[in-house]
């Protein structure tokens, strides 16, 4: 199982594919299919058959998951950074690579 350097809550930018160049926060993240869904992008359109929480059916919009290495985190100057990894204090703690800032 590989290690993602993106955890959910993070701010993120679309570096590849469609949607390049949108921002959003993740939602949630699939390790172990390499994806995650980012608030607000990759949005597709779903037709729900009616159902009892739903009588009219219809068609919903939600976001899709996207892969993860088409992602690239956001720093607190809103520039996209590479995650590295150091000990701080017996802790491993994650740093952006640009400000070598801790995340």
């Amino acid at each position: 199982m590989t290690k993602l350097k993106i955890k959910s809550g993070d701010t993120v930018r679309v570096i590849a594919g469609d949607h390049k160049g949108q921002e959003g926060k993740v939602t949630k993240v699939f390790i172990e299919k390499n994806k995650a869904i980012v608030e607000g992008v990759n949005m597709v359109k779903k037709h729900e058959k009616p159902s009892a929480s739903n009588p009219q059916g219809g068609i919903k919009e939600k976001e899709a998951s996207l892969q993860i290495s088409n992602l690239s985190l956001i720093d607190k100057n809103g520039k996209a950074t590479r995650v590295g990894y150091r000990m701080e204090d017996d802790k491993k703690v994650r740093f952006a690579k640009t400000t070598n800032e801790i995340i």
